[in-house]
């Protein structure tokens, strides 16, 4: 019989199958707090510290056979920061959107301001810009790592910690990437507050997520347009690719435009269950007070 769970892919920054059980141990250690300093994210221009709390960069899906795990090609990124290797998403944006090869960013650009305070209350992730000729030219773009739903991380790293095997071991618990409630309870809605202005403004919006969590969301269209005017926001959809050395590396994959519109439909995308099935799975769940 064969079981397979999301556990542990990338870890600060290194593939978990490609360390040993004593390294492992270390990264361990450090994502139960034993380093106060943390650790550098490899990710991020400059090596700053690491700033997802436990220090998991994706997942990867585990198969677990009678007397063996397997590690599987299925992954997925839930830190934002993985999608900054190399500048990948600016060079690529910069290019659909014809700014030369020196474009400039700004992370977490001011974009609202509270009513009842002054105060900022919500910011644009990056914002890829050309500043030449006497004129600003710049595109806003959103970042969207997946939750996953099901147990935290706490035990997996507290087993690993003491964990001596050469293979990772099969995860403690199911935990499984959540797309739904990432885009439709947390993409969806800053699609719906900041496109409409980016879009009075005549600026773009892009949007970059990893390859699973397009697919999630219908994949690439039967048609894609790649035309500018036909749409709002520019989808990219980059894919993690193993290199040569067995290091994982984020690549240029899909890319698409969508109008706000189109999108919202993706990200909302679902269907009420049948009444008698609501019910046959409300029996099973009711409890006496």
């Amino acid at each position: 019989m064969t079981t397979e769970r999301f556990g542990i892919g990338e870890w600060f920054g290194h593939p978990i199958e490609s360390v040993t059980a004593d390294f492992r141990k270390g990264l361990a250690a450090d994502a139960l707090g034993a380093n106060e300093s943390g650790r550098p994210c490899p990710f991020r221009n400059g090596h700053p510290r690491c700033p997802k709390a436990g220090g998991v960069c994706s997942l990867r899906s585990y198969r677990a056979h009678e007397e063996s795990v397997e590690l599987t090609d299925r992954r997925a990124i839930v830190c934002p920061s993985r999608f900054e290797q190399d500048d990948v998403l600016v060079k690529w944006l910069a290019e659909i959107l014809d700014y030369g090869a020196a474009p400039k960013v700004a992370r977490e650009a001011p974009f609202m301001r509270s009513t009842a305070t002054g105060k900022w209350a919500g910011k644009v992730d990056m914002v890829v810009a050309h500043d030449g000729d006497g004129q600003l030219k710049w595109c806003g773009l959103e970042i969207q790592a997946v939750y996953f739903s099901g147990r935290g991380m706490q035990s997996e790293f507290t087993r690993l910690l003491e964990n001596a095997d050469d293979v990772p071991p099969f995860p403690d618990a199911v935990r499984r990437p959540d797309w739904r409630s990432s885009g439709a309870k947390r993409l969806m809605p800053q699609l719906q507050i900041k496109v409409p202005t980016l879009r009075r403004w005549g600026s773009k919006m892009a949007v970059a997520v990893d390859a699973p969590f397009f697919a999630a969301i219908g994949g690439p269209s039967q048609a894609p347009t790649q035309d500018l005017n036909d749409g709002d926001i520019i989808w990219l959809v980059p894919e993690l690719q193993e290199n040569a050395a067995g290091q994982l590396t984020l690549v240029r994959g899909h890319w698409e435009v969508l109008t706000l519109e189109e999108s919202g439909q993706r990200l909302l995308a679902a269907a009420t269950v049948p009444r008698e099935e609501f019910e046959s799975g409300l029996h099973a769940r009711l409890q006496p007070t």
